[in-house]
């Protein structure tokens, strides 16, 4: 397995001048692929997110990011609860049932990423995992919170994506990854995409069950 990560890592194409390896090129496709799914709110969007996860541990542990890096692995377990929790609350007509998420809701979200941010950063430096402890920890608390609301269905995990893409297209740049960089810039285009769409879909799920026409979830 190790041979194979390295190979993945030491191997890749040339994309205008740039040297980019297969594990990074491969791994970011999938996470793009991931936000197009996402946004259509299909189940396949998970298992593609876990693949994604196990190549791009192996680029940033080997660019040094141990934020980063760190992230895949807690993204690999959000993913097997997204994946559970989609099939469950699912819709057999509409698809996964998503919702717009409650004060309290919102304001746990909010309080999760900036005091996971300020605790995880503070670990980072502590224990020397990272040249850039505070914007890698925002990315891998921001990372984490999205992916849970994600798997709850809230509206408002793409606008946390928003937050984390801000900082991670930076540092990924400084970084040396600027392929990874490029397909974040793709990817906060994606998400505002995403966050209308869910917002309309959402709005329909409310109509419908306020007019009593909510078909019961499948599972």
């Amino acid at each position: 397995m190790r041979a194979i990560a390295e190979w993945l890592l030491s191997n890749g194409v040339v994309v205008f001048g740039q040297s980019v390896s297969w594990a990074e090129l491969v791994g970011q496709v999938c996470a793009l692929a991931v936000v197009f799914l996402a946004r259509r709110r299909t189940l396949a969007t998970w298992p593609v997110q876990i693949l994604a996860t196990l190549l791009l541990f192996a680029v940033y542990a080997a660019a040094e990011l141990g934020g980063m890096a760190f992230r895949q692995v807690v993204i690999m377990l959000i993913s097997v609860y997204g994946w559970v929790a989609w099939y469950r609350h699912r819709d057999a007509v509409h698809g996964v049932i998503v919702r717009r998420g409650t004060a309290g809701e919102r304001w746990s979200l909010l309080a999760a990423l900036l005091l996971g941010s300020a605790a995880f950063g503070a670990l980072l430096r502590e224990l020397d995992a990272s040249w850039a402890p505070w914007p890698d920890a925002w990315i891998f608390v921001g990372t984490v919170v999205a992916f849970w609301a994600q798997g709850r269905g809230l509206v408002e995990f793409w606008l946390i994506w928003l937050a984390v893409d801000a900082v991670s297209v930076p540092l990924q740049l400084v970084s040396g990854l600027w392929f990874s960089a490029a397909i974040y810039l793709v990817f906060a285009a994606l998400v505002l995409h995403g966050w209308f769409s869910w917002q309309r879909t959402a709005r329909r799920h409310r109509e419908r069950t306020a007019t009593g026409h909510e078909t019961l979830p499948a599972g």
